[in-house]
């Protein structure tokens, strides 16, 4: 495969493909060898942006109605679960005036519920890559003096395993992955994709008609709330560090209560004002927290041994030795940066949990 627009640089991760490129460029090769006998190899595609990058085929074969092309999924240097996945396409000719239609087969999934890009009942594949696809048909037709109407398999094997490690689940997409990318290129440790999917959890719990929505920072906060709560599933968006992914979106597109939990140093972060709770973006602010156990009660001594804590986790500590609320604290004020970007649509409450599970604070107004 060549990237012909972000070659590897010394200190610089190497970009990737998404799958919806990969089966963009499986379906021009499928495509042209059924119209031409041969496949292109390397095949190359256009991307929304311009790009032109040239796809080695893994796989090929002709068929007596059809043929298929397979790509291995370079996603470069990010930890994507697809990274060297198959994502293969299978072409057959399609009904005078069809068009273009899309069908899914091994290892992608199927939508269920409502509220993604995609209606329900049809494969999950996204808007953007059935647009480079149509697109691609629609070039190849024109080259050859087609007609471009087009059935377009597109499957992952193992997909439905791969899934197991996504969002899919609970988004109500069963059966595999979903085939995404807008621009077609995976930018290494992009913060997009996890945003993406929480923005598509709350499409889905606004268009199931959930009342109560949680956001939490990790497992261990995600399965306390959930099973103190008694919520679905879908109800449960991944927030991770991107506390402003989530609450920005939710102002947009509000649900009458949102659930924030987490461990007391990533929510002391929200609580100082910070909305992306990454180590690498956002740091404790030690003073600031000392600040906030002399308001919860403390004396200075103990406030002076919390401005030298090395851990959040250490502060909480001196804070629950000498009996002073300050995980509520913080939750209050998590809270208040929370209401702050909601603007007053969506009634909050913050609970904080430690490592083991157990809640140790708590704001609900």
């Amino acid at each position: 495969m060549t990237e012909v627009d972000s070659p590897q640089k010394d200190g610089v991760l190497r970009r990737g493909w998404t799958t919806g490129a990969c089966a963009t460029a499986a379906t021009r090769a499928a495509y042209t060898a059924l119209l031409t006998g041969q496949f292109p190899d390397p095949v190359t595609i256009t991307l929304p942006k311009g790009q032109q990058p040239a796809f080695a085929l893994a796989r090929e074969a002709l068929e007596a109605d059809g043929a298929w092309a397979g790509i291995v999924k370079d996603a470069g240097d990010d930890p994507d679960v697809t990274h060297g996945a198959l994502v293969v396409a299978r072409v057959r000719r399609g009904l005078p005036g069809s068009g273009v239609t899309f069908a899914a087969g091994e290892g992608v999934g199927v939508v269920t519920k409502a509220g993604l890009p995609v209606p329900v009942g049809e494969p999950a594949i996204n808007p953007g890559p059935r647009a480079m696809i149509a697109a691609a048909v629609a070039e190849t037709a024109a080259a050859h003096g087609d007609s471009g109407d087009l059935a377009v398999e597109i499957s992952i094997p193992g997909g439905d395993a791969l899934a197991a490690k996504t969002w899919n689940p609970r988004l109500g997409i069963e059966g595999g992955l979903s085939i995404l990318g807008t621009t077609g290129v995976v930018v290494p440790y992009s913060c997009s994709a996890w945003i993406h999917s929480i923005h598509r959890g709350i499409d889905v719990a606004r268009a199931d008609g959930l009342e109560t929505v949680a956001g939490c920072t990790g497992s261990t906060s995600e399965k306390a709330v959930q099973t103190r709560l008694g919520l679905p599933d879908h109800a449960m968006l991944d927030m991770g560090d991107f506390a402003g992914g989530l609450l920005k979106y939710l102002r947009k597109h509000p649900l009458p209560r949102l659930v924030i939990g987490g461990g007391f140093g990533k929510l002391a972060k929200l609580g100082a004002g910070h909305l992306d709770l990454h180590s690498g973006r956002s740091q404790v602010d030690f003073d600031w927290l000392a600040a906030c156990y002399r308001e919860a009660g403390g004396d200075g001594a103990g406030a002076a041994k919390v401005a030298a804590a090395n851990t959040a986790n250490e502060a909480l500590s001196l804070a629950r030795d000498a009996g002073l609320p300050l995980a509520d604290l913080i939750a209050a004020r998590a809270r208040d940066t929370a209401l702050g970007v909601l603007a007053g649509e969506t009634a909050v409450e913050v609970l904080v949990v430690d490592r083991r599970g157990a809640f140790v604070g708590q704001a609900d107004g």
